[in-house]
């Protein structure tokens, strides 16, 4: 009997432009790029089509250097709305196959097929089937990855691009994966490559082929996650579509209508990220148990750090200073910075019973959440604008973001990177 799992990973190709494409035929043949508004200073690209990309157009990139590759790029701003819906069609094209089916942000899902090989035969053709729907039913095409675990299925779909299927087994793992740049392997990030890198380690199949000892003096406990991927090994399951997960974290960022170059910049706009971050909080009846921070320089060079605190809140003023404190440890002030997130994570029921406590931190952090309980309640009554602090109105510009609803919050984490 085979015991082995099916695993697909989906990925709808150049997702937010191949809408846009289909949406608008005559911009099928032009370079296109789906970017932010530069109004706000949102001004990148959230991604290109496949005639763009040859002239160097990539995700990430500012507006003002793609048109520098690309003088005639067509630049259309993002609908969020319009993406949803075709992520959740997509999604019901998943399900007729499988109730395993696991997001990973709009465009890409992980689908457990085991238990539908019977009904709708190999993985391949079961991929090869969702592949034709989603061109016929919603217009635009995607590359899918069959394997036996997540990792493996996302290295297949990312091979080969656009409108392609991968099936990566233990016959053929190692003649396709193992020449992979070591940056391709889910979890590797820009951090983590340098550090490879910096050993040796360029490809997928020297970091499988490197002691475990060795990777976990330089990497810690990930070292030996890293090596168990790369050698094709993940037992993570594909969460079923009726599971719902316990929401881990609220956070909020925002790219800033001016260069921050000073710590008094940097201290309000994290106290209004605060206040958003826990009106969120309080909005889910939550506390965090963890704070961390997102910064991004004028190079778009970033780093976050974290920190835990000493007990629960949701207060706003509490989660700013610490906030702050880790930006003033970890930051050297090399260049101005262009965008700042801040993240309450470990969130806990706020109804949980605590310690009652005679400690004046504890009863300042409870006097506060107080203060931000009564500002809700008047700003969902007058707007945004009726209460603020009076330390905003000594940055005339950055003091009036309204970072709670006047920004995008996008469905892909902003912390993932």
């Amino acid at each position: 009997m085979d015991r082995r799992r099916h695993i697909l990973h989906c990925d709808m190709n150049c997702f937010y432009a191949s809408v846009e494409m289909q949406r608008r035929p005559e911009l099928r043949d032009k370079p296109l790029a789906v970017c932010g508004s530069q109004e706000e200073r949102h001004g990148i690209v959230l991604t290109a089509n496949y005639i763009a990309k040859p002239y160097g157009v990539k995700t990430g990139m500012a507006i003002w250097q793609a048109r520098q590759r690309c003088p005639h790029l067509v630049i259309l701003p993002p609908d969020m709305d319009e993406y949803i819906r075709f992520s959740r069609m997509a999604r019901e094209i998943y399900e007729d196959y499988t109730d395993q089916v696991e997001p990973f942000g709009l465009d890409e899902s992980w689908l457990d097929v085991t238990g539908s090989v019977r009904l709708f035969g190999d993985p391949v053709a079961i991929a090869r089937e969702i592949s034709g729907r989603i061109k016929f039913e919603l217009g635009i095409t995607a590359s899918i990855g069959v394997a036996d675990n997540k990792i493996t299925a996302k290295l297949g779909s990312d091979y080969k691009k656009p409108d392609a299927i991968t099936r990566i087994g233990e016959d053929n793992y190692r003649e396709i994966v193992y020449p992979l740049p070591v940056e391709d392997l889910l979890y590797v990030g820009p951090a983590t490559s340098k550090k490879l890198r910096d050993i040796g380690i360029s490809t997928i199949g020297r970091l499988a082929e490197c002691p475990v000892e060795v990777l976990a003096r330089r990497l810690g406990k990930m070292g030996a996650v890293l090596h168990t991927f790369a050698n094709g090994r993940d037992s993570s399951p594909v969460q079923r579509s009726d599971h719902i997960p316990n929401i881990k974290s609220v956070g909020n960022s925002a790219t800033t209508p001016r260069d921050l170059e000073n710590e008094e910049d940097v201290k309000l706009m994290l106290l209004l990220l605060a206040e958003s971050v826990c009106s969120r909080m309080r909005e889910l009846v939550s506390r965090c148990t963890e704070v961390e921070i997102y910064v991004r320089d004028t190079e778009l060079n970033s780093f976050s750090r974290q920190r835990k605190l000493a007990a629960p809140s949701c207060s706003s003023q509490e989660l700013a200073q610490v906030g702050f404190d880790l930006f003033q440890k970890h930051y050297p002030w090399r260049r101005p910075i262009r965008s700042v997130g801040l993240r309450g994570a470990g969130l806990v029921e706020a109804q949980s019973s605590l310690q009652l406590s005679l400690f004046a931190e504890d009863q300042r952090r409870d006097k506060w959440e107080r203060i931000d309980a009564a500002v809700d309640h008047l700003r969902q009554r007058y707007g945004y604008m009726s209460v603020r602090r009076a330390v905003l109105d000594t940055d005339p510009l950055l003091g009036r973001i309204n970072v709670k609803d006047g920004h995008t919050v996008h469905p892909v984490g902003y912390f993932g990177g």
